[in-house]
């Protein structure tokens, strides 16, 4: 899978209203059929910073999803919403889903 971490910091008075900003984007991209997950967190330490942490099937998703149309259409209306340029670890993951953490396993049954 191609997994996704990219930081995005949102102009202060944009930042409380930045998931309905990015909706319509994070719902046609959670529609797509070769994406794994989307998944937007706010920052505890910076609150103009929201990290999305997404994965794809495959790099033929990857690209499909950099190609929609949805994709373009935020290129164009989420930067006037940001203070800089997001920031992004892009790696290819030989796995399908989240392993679990085994350091921090909880009994079964509990």
């Amino acid at each position: 899978m191609i997994f996704i971490t990219a930081k995005f910091r949102v102009l202060a008075g944009h930042a409380d209203r930045w998931p309905q900003i990015a909706a319509e984007f994070t719902e046609a991209t959670r529609a797509e059929p070769g994406c794994l997950w989307f998944d937007w967190s706010r920052s505890l330490d910076d609150p103009t910073e929201y990290v999305l942490v997404d994965a794809f099937r495959d790099d033929q998703a990857g690209a499909a999803h950099v190609q929609s149309a949805h994709f373009r259409a935020a290129q164009e209306t989420l930067p006037p919403h940001l203070a800089e340029t997001p920031r992004i670890v892009n790696a290819t993951v030989p796995q399908e889903d989240w392993s679990l953490l085994g350091e921090m396993a909880v009994p079964e049954g509990r």
